[in-house]
């Protein structure tokens, strides 16, 4: 494939020439011409030379109208990585600014890791520290991303899907709260395409049946509003015709169950204008002209989004009985609304003051940062995808500033959102003047007040099973690291102990140096008491730990630097077919009651029944308190326990497409089985009652908190327990 590689230069200085500075344009070239030697020999799967996916970043890069070192560093991005180029030639050739930001914008391929998710959960990592000192990093791999989907039809398709995925998951939540709309549509379309073609073509096929139809709508749509608007002696207005992106008319068809002819906001007609008051003013006079579409209208002027994105939005009847929205902003808005954080980034144009918008813009990034640094993998990145996407809801402090949470937010979460002190001395809420439980869900427009106390004795455990922000769990956890340091290494100890015994390991083992340093490192402690703590205010499961601890054991074992640990204990163990012993009873029928489906570690009761055996309960089984009494036994978990168990759960969560295919996701990764799964709607909610096989409690929570991280999740129940047992 023959390329230009002159020309493609040419047109990307001319490019950065209708904005940028002519004494910049040699040292552009010199990076591209630089960007071409140390790329040569090297070719794309499409069978074009590779130079030319930098140069085409760079020209996505001066798209944003960004600076000469961002198009410099895009030229760069992959000779460190990918050539014989060093980070010490670019700093020496191009400064310290592009050499940070190409560092930034690197991989950490080289260096090893236990698995891919490590790997993965570092890269990420790096990205953000680079991200939070200077935002162009992220621009940059933003627009590096755009071009590979762009150019995806090369790789085989089992890539393309993992690449749209990992789009989806990480680079469109992050455009979106950066506010980079334009670029952030496109990478949704173009990895929808690869994600779900069949829905993805259908929704293009319907587009283009009605294309004729679409276009005589907007058409004169436009003629009747700049008609009316020059009647008011406002002539001179910007408006425009477009249909919703494709990623948007899928999700609303797919996660609502609707038709394209259902999707109210279809069709959409922006009107831009050169002042607020403009704003308003074209508003009352659409809502003379049209009949509103009650509860179609939002005001993010006067209450803009987290990305600082402003508009009216309102959707209203046409003449033809069609619905359309129309959105209506000035010039600054639409600047800010294209291409978001960039529009007003603080090095634009010379500019050296910082921007207050700007800064506030970067908080999320450094609080995300701030709540995960002792996080394992695993968590950091389902914590990740929680915080980035996009479902929020904006509520209000009695002085009306707005807070924006994730769906499903309780007061705990606005609390911890407002100040930890608040957090840690709320002893309740009230949510629009009104006493309300803690675990109470948020709605939008909610005014919460938190009740403190001095005397309070700070936060209960229970909340890390109720909060949804990571923000709040992560300054929970911190509370509870920092006061009841020793009640914590005693409980982690505890938990370890049960969790080694149930491996089959003895708890001696955690006297061994090698291996105590060797899981602590792992684990990213500084030593065992720590890590005992950590496990004790839950900033790392049991289970985790001990599998780690396991892990190494096999390890040392297999190499003979440990010798084999026997399990001491004061009495024999008792171990039971079942998994229960039966008080007073040698040998019985044991069966586990189906309306509680209980696991170890649960609390739990007998019941001896009529010609079946002994019946075990849950002890807050809704069944227990119609029991005969005079027929109940005690029972209790046997020292040794093998085998799984099922349990029901009820997962609550707002409707969405591949909700399911997340939830399996997360039990696969976990390696849990799934017996049976059925889910019914409750207005725009779905309840996904599902019966999985666990060993026990603890592995039991741990899978709930995974599946709490799953997008949309709101709550999660037992089963037959009394009230909904909430996990």
């Amino acid at each position: 494939m023959t390329v230009d590689i002159s020309a493609r230069i040419d047109t990307l200085i001319e490019k950065y020439g209708k904005y940028g500075k002519s004494s910049e344009f040699e040292r552009i070239r010199t990076a591209a011409e630089l960007a071409a030697k140390a790329h040569e020999g090297q070719f794309r799967q499409s069978g074009e030379p590779y130079v030319c996916h930098p140069i085409s970043v760079a020209e996505i890069v001066a798209d944003m109208e960004m600076d000469a070192d961002s198009i410099i560093a895009a030229l760069l991005h992959d000779t460190v990585e990918d050539t014989d180029m060093t980070d010490e030639l670019i700093r020496e050739r191009f400064g310290d600014t592009v050499a940070d930001l190409v560092d930034g914008l690197t991989k950490l391929a080289s260096i090893p890791y236990s698995s891919k998710v490590e790997q993965e959960m570092e890269n990420l990592r790096k990205m953000f520290i680079a991200m939070a000192r200077d935002i162009r990093v992220i621009l940059i791999k933003l627009a590096d991303r755009l071009h590979n989907i762009r150019t995806l039809d090369a790789k085989p398709p089992a890539k393309q899907r993992e690449i749209a995925l990992e789009t989806m998951d990480v680079y469109s939540p992050i455009a979106h709260r950066l506010g980079v709309t334009r670029l952030k549509c496109e990478i949704e379309d173009l990895a929808l395409r690869y994600l779900d073609p069949v829905g993805y073509e259908e929704i293009i096929t319907a587009l283009e049946r009605q294309s004729t139809v679409r276009e005589d709508l907007l058409h004169d749509i436009i003629d009747r509003l700049r008609n009316r608007f020059a009647e008011h002696g406002m002539g001179d207005i910007h408006i425009e015709g477009r249909v919703k992106d494709i990623y948007s008319i899928y999700r609303k068809m797919f996660m609502q169950n609707k038709t394209i002819a259902e999707v109210y906001d279809l069709y959409a007609v922006r009107i831009i204008v050169d002042t607020k008051d403009d704003c308003y003013n074209i508003l009352g006079i659409i809502h003379d002209m049209y009949k509103p579409i009650p509860g179609r209208f939002k005001d993010y002027i006067s209450t803009p989004k987290p990305n600082l994105y402003q508009s009216l939005h309102t959707t209203v009847i046409g003449r033809a009985g069609i619905p359309f929205e129309v959105q209506i902003r000035t010039w600054d808005m639409h600047h800010i609304a294209e291409y978001g954080i960039a529009a007003h980034w603080k090095y634009k144009q010379g500019l050296t003051g910082v921007d207050e918008k700007y800064e506030s813009k970067l908080e999320w990034i450094r609080k995300m940062l701030e709540t995960q640094q002792d996080t394992d993998a695993e968590d950091f990145l389902s914590t990740f995808k929680i915080d980035m996407f996009a479902d929020e809801v904006f509520v209000f402090t009695p002085k009306g500033d707005v807070i924006n949470l994730p769906v499903g937010s309780t007061p705990i979460d606005f609390a911890y959102a407002i100040h930890s002190e608040i957090g840690n001395r709320m002893i309740g809420a009230k949510v629009n003047s009104r006493m309300v439980q803690i675990d109470h869900i948020l709605q939008n427009g909610d005014i919460v007040e938190i009740v403190t106390s001095k005397a309070s004795r700070g936060p209960s455990r229970d909340w890390l099973k109720i909060v949804k922000t990571n923000e709040a769990g992560s300054k929970i956890k911190q509370w509870f690291k920092k006061e009841k340091r020793e009640e914590n290494i005693t409980q982690g100890r505890e938990a370890m102990v049960r969790e080694l015994k149930r491996l089959m390991i003895s708890p001696s083992v955690l006297e061994n140096e090698e291996l105590v340093q060797a899981v602590i490192k792992k684990l990213s402690f500084n030593s065992l008491d720590e890590l005992l703590a950590g496990v004790g205010y839950g900033g790392v499961t049991s289970v985790r730990a001990a599998n780690r601890v396991r892990e190494e054991y096999t390890r040392l074992k297999a190499s003979q630097k440990i010798s084999e640990p026997v399990i001491k204990e004061e009495r024999p163990l008792k171990k039971s077919d079942s998994g229960v012993i039966v008080e007073g009873m040698n040998s019985c029928l044991v069966k586990f009651a189906r309306c509680c489906t209980p696991v170890p570690g649960d609390d739990i009761v007998g019941f001896v029944t009529r010609g079946y055996g002994v019946s075990v309960h849950c002890a807050d089984c809704v069944n227990v308190t119609t029991m005969d009494r005079e027929r109940m036994v005690g029972v209790r978990w046997a020292d040794v326990i093998d085998g799984r168990y099922t349990v029901g759960l009820d997962i609550h969560a707002r409707n969405r497409v591949a909700l399911i295919a997340d939830l399996s996701t997360v039990l696969a990764n976990q390696k849990i089985s799934i017996h049976s799964l059925r889910t019914r709607e409750i207005e725009d909610d779905a309840v996904v009652s599902i019966t999985v096989s666990v060993s026990d409690r603890a592995e039991l929570d741990s899978v709930c908190s995974g599946l709490h991280r799953v997008a949309g999740v709101t709550s999660i129940e037992r089963s037959g327990s009394t009230g909904g047992v909430r996990l």
